[in-house]
């Protein structure tokens, strides 16, 4: 699995997640969660932001399984399923993830006919090779 970018902005996500923390951006000013994370909020244009911890719930608001061709690191593993999730304690922040069976289990660990709009997922952390924690997503009744 191909390791996440991180940029500046980013950067505070990807630690947390290493402490098994999902948190967000939120602007310090109007109090509006954000992501990506950026320097500057849309809603107010202020630069000042703090990292909110979230519940790690949600709901699988769309997904979609890819299938060949894809890039060559991820064709080996297909099919598999992309979800975004939104957050319950943030609905306007949907993240990019996958449905697994639990941390470190590979991509197609669930099969695609489990897999719903609206049902109710979980964030779990699994450790890459190179040591980043990614966030991915369990059932919150398999």
């Amino acid at each position: 699995m191909l390791t996440p970018v991180t940029d500046a902005d980013g950067a505070p996500f990807w630690e947390y997640a290493a402490r098994g923390e999902l948190r967000v951006q939120a602007c310090a000013d109007c109090g509006e969660p954000r992501f990506p994370p950026r320097p500057c909020c849309p809603h107010c244009q202020s630069f000042a932001h703090e990292w909110r911890a979230t519940s790690g719930r949600g709901r699988v608001w769309s997904y979609v399984l890819p299938h060949p061709p894809l890039l060559p690191d991820y064709a080996a593993q297909a099919p598999y399923n992309v979800i975004v999730v939104e957050l319950d304690d943030a609905p306007r922040i949907r993240l990019v993830g996958n449905l697994v069976t639990g941390p470190g289990a590979p991509l197609d660990s669930v099969p695609a006919d489990r897999i719903r709009i609206g049902a109710r997922v979980q964030v779990v952390f699994s450790t890459l090779d190179d040591g980043t924690c990614l966030p991915q997503w369990i059932l919150e009744r398999p």
